[in-house]
């Protein structure tokens, strides 16, 4: 991809972060123009809603459906906001084309489908490829997969492209709904550097006290904008009820948002250096799932009257993670000691278990 063009919607002209605020799903038009009164009377431009909804078993809301995207043409007329929504699939995007919207975003799952993506991208190149466009990161942590899908668009000559950051899938319990693995979209910046990328501290997070504090999270790394969820009645929403927020409380939010200054000397340096802070952060959330389960054998050791140290498993876990430590370069004794360490606290961990009472 060659340098992009920038949005070109109101709201994205202005040197500042790019707001986009709205609900999870429209729901009624009575829900989705009082959030968007709200959400205009604060300054937001850009209106978002989902009108299509991907869930992950069926049964639960999937969107409003096309009659929705009336509701957003109102919003527009009602308040000047420019209107985005969530296209999957074709008909989707002629749909929303056809309504009036003005931006298009793309999920998680469908950026990670080639086909879909392929004929997403040559149906907007055919009907309108001005269109600005963001796309969100495949579930799974992916950098060439989501930069496929962004060349997917640009090659059918879709040019107002950005990305959005909404963090990736994982097994298991987390702070975070979708963990942010920050280094992706660092790399993804370091490789298109004209390429906007907006941050969904909504779904990364996926609880509503944390928007704010993954908000300046995003802005302290250097990310060029922000998509909230906000709904007039968050605790009644039918999607994503726990991550949306009210336009009150983003307004608070936004107004006590600390926005650096960009041009810095150090500012290369000072991005590495938060992603060896993020970077920390996940070896501590890998170290503390690996006890957890250590803990787990632990338990199971002692109802089954097992000796806690198992020379012969030791001394294979560590040959095996020396060399594969060794293979992307890192010192052997170095890895040794780390992994001595590890154990260390593991037996600390389960001989704990076993002196329970």
């Amino acid at each position: 991809m060659k340098q992009l063009l920038p949005l070109g919607l109101p709201g994205t002209e202005k040197p500042g972060p790019i707001i986009i605020a709205g609900p999870c799903s429209a729901e009624t038009l009575e829900q989705t123009m009082s959030t968007a009164l709200d959400l205009s009377r604060n300054g937001i431009k850009i209106f978002r809603a989902g009108i299509w909804k991907p869930r992950t078993k069926p049964g639960g809301f999937e969107g409003i459906g096309e009659k929705g995207l009336c509701w957003l043409s109102e919003v527009k007329k009602a308040t000047g906001m420019s209107t985005s929504t969530e296209v999957a699939t074709k008909a989707h995007v002629e749909a929303a084309i056809n309504a009036g919207i003005d931006m298009l975003w793309i999920g998680a799952r469908t950026s990670a489908n080639p086909f879909a993506m392929q004929e997403i991208a040559d149906t907007i190149a055919k009907l309108n490829p001005d269109i600005p466009v963001l796309v969100k990161n495949p579930v799974n942590p992916d950098l060439e997969l989501w930069i496929g899908a962004l060349m997917r668009l640009y090659n059918a000559g879709v040019r107002r492209l950005g990305a959005i950051h909404r963090g990736f899938s994982t097994y298991g319990k987390h702070l975070y709904r979708n963990v942010p693995q920050w280094e992706v979209p660092f790399e993804l910046a370091r490789r298109y550097s004209n390429l906007p990328i907006i941050c969904d501290p909504s779904h990364i997070g996926g609880k509503r006290e944390l928007v704010g504090p993954l908000s300046q999270e995003a802005l302290d790394m250097g990310f060029d904008g922000l998509i909230i969820e906000s709904h007039c009645n968050p605790d009644c929403a039918l999607s994503d009820k726990s991550q949306q927020v009210t336009p009150e409380v983003l307004n608070f939010i936004l107004s006590t948002l600390v926005v650096r200054d960009q041009v810095q000397t150090t500012e290369n340096l000072a991005m590495l250096r938060r992603q060896i802070d993020s970077l920390d952060n996940q070896l501590i959330d890998v170290l503390g799932r690996r006890m957890a389960v250590c803990r787990e054998i632990g338990q199971y050791k002692k109802d089954h009257r097992m000796t806690i140290v198992q020379a012969g498993r030791y001394d294979s876990i560590m040959n095996s993670r020396v060399e594969a430590a060794k293979k992307i370069g890192m010192d052997g004794e170095f890895m040794r000691t780390v992994l001595a360490a590890i154990h260390e606290e593991s037996v600390r961990q389960q001989l704990e278990i076993l002196n329970r009472r």
